[in-house]
């Protein structure tokens, strides 16, 4: 059984970072391709960030690109999300996620595994 746990969510006034952990356990870690999506009341769920298992490459939406940061530690088994510079648009529930897949994965439906979410919450 495979469990994606998230954790470093919270409330912070606009321009703080953050950073968000996604510990992940039940296979090897370095068989998925990991993603961050992010769902604010009333909208559907937002691809955010992905780091391909194949390459390692990043992948970003353009609302976050050069603000946010994901990473991979594979002998940790995690992954994080720093997020900088942050907007109250970027208040959500962030969630992460893996898939079996390659390369950028931005659909939420190709991602097998979803962690339970954590409150990010920016006041202007």
């Amino acid at each position: 059984q495979v469990q994606l746990v998230e954790s470093g969510g919270g409330m912070v006034q606009a321009g703080a970072s953050l950073r968000l952990s996604c510990a992940v356990s039940g296979r090897t870690f370095s068989s998925y391709t990991m993603g961050w999506f992010r769902q604010a009341p009333g909208k559907e769920r937002q691809f955010v960030a992905a780091i391909s298992r194949d390459s390692g490459s990043e992948y970003y939406d353009e609302s976050v690109k050069g603000r946010f940061a994901i990473s991979s530690d594979n002998a940790k088994n995690t992954v994080c999300l720093q997020m900088n510079s942050l907007k109250p648009e970027d208040t959500a529930v962030y969630y992460c996620a893996a898939t079996y897949k390659f390369g950028l994965v931005y659909r939420a439906s190709e991602y097998d595994h979803w962690g339970q979410g954590t409150q990010v919450t920016v006041s202007s």
